[in-house]
């Protein structure tokens, strides 16, 4: 198994002059990552160790070495489980995103727990590479794009990006009745103190959530929309179209009825990719099921 992660990165030429530390500080590593770096000397530019203090322009090629005492879990305690294969849909060195299927839970929730995604990932990345480490979270119903990473030096970077909204998610969903048009929900969602599973808009602790919609099509009792999140509350998606009377089509908690599957599945992630500074993002597609505008409503 691999004990060290090492990056090199070379600036690009119109790169704007910056101390060493800051430019670790704005490609998002944490500060006891910079302390681990500086004091160890795991960090050279152009093949010697500067201080943080220093200087690096365009042209500077930095090599950042971690090793697993920078991190508090280098290792997760995942069980490969090869019972079911994953659909890759695309991996670097460092970030692997794969389309969960409907009914595959995102990780184990006991310890010795097996057939989650999580576990059939660790298998398909063998023995010799230390992650898989989650980034992103579906309900086990919900299909689709989701991003781990394989190396532990990234995963701050990444929870960073997404907690600073660099890393947008975009669903489709059939929901009930007849929506038009584009909007956006802004409910604070909290705690439904009547049903520990659930939450709903002003319950308890009530957190600020946005989800933005547009309608793409519909079917008889049935509207297809594109979702995207500004903030990631739990069931956000779920709560505030159920809070607007257009509950997810197929969710047996929130929505009239659960005869038929949840046709929620996370269509695109957009990110930007670690140890950079400019505001490209690479944006990956999960391929839709293909039942998922096959289904029949049962109204109540």
């Amino acid at each position: 198994m691999v004990r060290t992660w090492s990056y090199t990165r070379v600036l690009p030429e119109n790169f704007i002059s910056r101390p060493l530390r800051q430019l670790l500080t704005d490609w998002l590593i944490p500060s006891h990552l910079v302390h681990d770096l500086r004091i160890n000397q795991r960090v050279l530019v152009n093949g010697h160790y500067r201080s943080m203090n220093q200087t690096v322009i365009g042209g500077d090629t930095l090599l950042l070495t971690f090793v697993p005492e920078d991190f508090k879990e280098p290792f997760p305690a995942v069980d490969p489980d090869s019972a079911a294969t994953v659909s890759v849909i695309y991996e670097t060195a460092d970030l692997l995103i794969v389309n969960k299927t409907r009914g595959s839970k995102t990780h184990p929730n006991q310890p010795d727990e097996r057939g989650t995604t999580l576990n059939h990932v660790a298998a398909y990345l063998g023995p010799d590479e230390p992650g898989p480490y989650i980034l992103s979270r579906l309900d086990q119903e919900t299909t689709g794009a989701l991003m781990m990473t394989k190396t532990p030096a990234v995963v701050p970077i990444m929870v960073r990006n997404i907690a600073e909204k660099r890393v947008q998610r975009t669903y489709l969903a059939w929901v009930h009745g007849n929506l038009n048009g584009t909007g956006t929900f802004t409910g604070p969602i909290g705690r439904d103190l009547t049903d520990k599973r659930k939450r709903q808009v002003n319950g308890d602790h009530a957190q600020p959530a946005i989800t933005h919609y547009t309608v793409l099509d519909h079917q008889p009792g049935a509207t297809l929309v594109r979702l995207w999140l500004e903030t990631g509350r739990t069931h956000q998606l779920r709560v505030h179209l159920a809070h607007s009377g257009h509950a997810l089509v197929g969710d047996p908690l929130y929505g009239p009825d659960g005869r038929t599957a949840l046709r929620l599945h996370c269509w695109q992630l957009a990110f930007p990719q670690p140890f950079t500074l400019d505001d490209k993002r690479t944006t990956v597609t999960a391929p839709i099921p293909a039942d998922f505008s096959d289904f029949q409503l049962f109204e109540t």
